[in-house]
């Protein structure tokens, strides 16, 4: 897993999407001196190269004056860890002053649409999408790159035709999210994906990936193949995380990760302090995490697939349960499904598929497809 630190200016957010689970309309910004601390305690924290993700809430209400000072004091204060950007947002602040200080360090932008205007503003509220749009449009003046989340809720994998259709169309990138139980709502689960469903989905993006081969990327299918092409989990989702990614919130309190920011129990220190590795280990959260990771040894031992996920996302395993472990991601019939599928395919092509040739393998039968499995799981290699 690569040293990943994630960087939570704010907790604030200017939208009001309807399964938010993250936001926080009361946080405080993050200061420039907790930036200046954050280089101080990475300074000798470890020795390898670090990527920092600005996230939220959302990272742009920090402004132009936060990024135009940030930004110097990241890259060239940690020059000896050959700091690399990226940054999440709605893109609904964005101005064409932000997005040149943003492209003058390369940042690639993850922003998110749930597909077409009317469904989006469904999910997201009236005016979401115009307003991304917008920013979109500014960020892309500016040369930088651009990618979308779509949430899949239980009500809009009903329309998932139109949605991968819509990202088609327009040229985007596609990465997916199954929306999680919100801690905003009286009714957490109405937009929850089910687990099952969520295995469909996966199945049918696929097949609509593979039909669509060199028109559309979707990134949740190519790192999915991966997992099974290098034989183990290739995203945070599906890797021992632990220790290997840190999140810092406003405050320069640190975390196992972003989707634990504003959650006291989930400290393990503050950037004030320039805590060592063995510090943070002293945590209850840290050991919360590892004794996570030691029941993911324990219970999916003998799961085929463990390779692949390591028991998902922990905290998709404990914040529901708040802090007892008693079960993997929920997720993981959807992950089951979805390896199971990939391994099938790619077990069928490696006998007698249509990609093997390159390896000294002759064709055999193939599906009705024009590429099969092994055509992504070339791709990025």
């Amino acid at each position: 897993m690569p040293f990943h630190v994630m960087l939570i200016p704010t907790l604030r957010c200017p939208s009001k999407c309807s399964y938010c689970w993250s936001s926080e309309s009361g946080s405080p910004v993050m200061s420039i001196e907790t930036i200046e601390e954050v280089v101080k305690w990475l300074k000798n924290f470890r020795n390898e190269p670090v990527t920092f993700t600005f996230h939220g809430g959302e990272p742009l209400l920090a402004g132009a004056d936060f990024y135009r000072k940030a930004m110097p004091l990241l890259a060239e204060g940690l020059s000896n860890l050959k700091p690399a950007f990226a940054m999440q947002t709605n893109l609904w602040k964005m101005t064409p002053e932000l997005a040149n200080i943003l492209a003058k360090y390369n940042i690639p932008l993850g922003s998110s649409l749930d597909g077409p205007e009317e469904l989006n503003d469904l999910q997201r509220g009236k005016g979401y999408y115009k307003k991304t749009m917008l920013g979109y449009e500014i960020a892309r003046a500016a040369g930088l790159k651009v990618s979308f989340i779509c949430t899949f809720t239980s009500y809009s994998v009903k329309f998932r035709e139109d949605i991968f259709n819509f990202f088609l169309e327009n040229g985007f990138t596609l990465k997916l999210h199954p929306a999680l139980p919100s801690i905003r709502s009286e009714n957490p689960d109405k937009w929850a994906l089910d687990p099952k469903e969520y295995g469909e989905l996966l199945v049918y993006l696929l097949d609509k990936y593979l039909e669509n081969m060199g028109k559309i990327e979707i990134m949740n299918i190519d790192h999915l193949c991966k997992c099974v092409f290098t034989n183990r989990g290739t995203v945070c989702t599906f890797v021992d995380c632990m220790g290997h990614t840190f999140a810092v919130g406003p405050d320069g309190s640190i975390y196992p990760c972003y989707r634990f920011i504003g959650m006291p129990e989930y400290v393990m220190g503050n950037v004030r302090d320039h805590p060592g590795r063995e510090d943070l280990a002293r945590s209850d959260a840290w050991k919360l995490m590892f004794r996570y990771k030691e029941y993911v040894d324990r219970e999916c031992g003998e799961c085929k697939y463990v390779k692949f996920c390591r028991g998902g996302c922990p905290y998709n395993a404990i914040a529901p349960t708040e802090g007892e472990i008693k079960g993997v991601d929920p997720h993981c019939t959807a992950y089951k499904r979805i390896f199971k599928e990939i391994t099938e395919r790619w077990e069928k092509e490696f006998l007698g598929g249509s990609d093997m040739g390159m390896f000294g393998f002759q064709p055999g039968h193939v599906r009705d497809s024009r590429h099969g499995i092994m055509s992504i799981m070339l791709k990025r290699l």
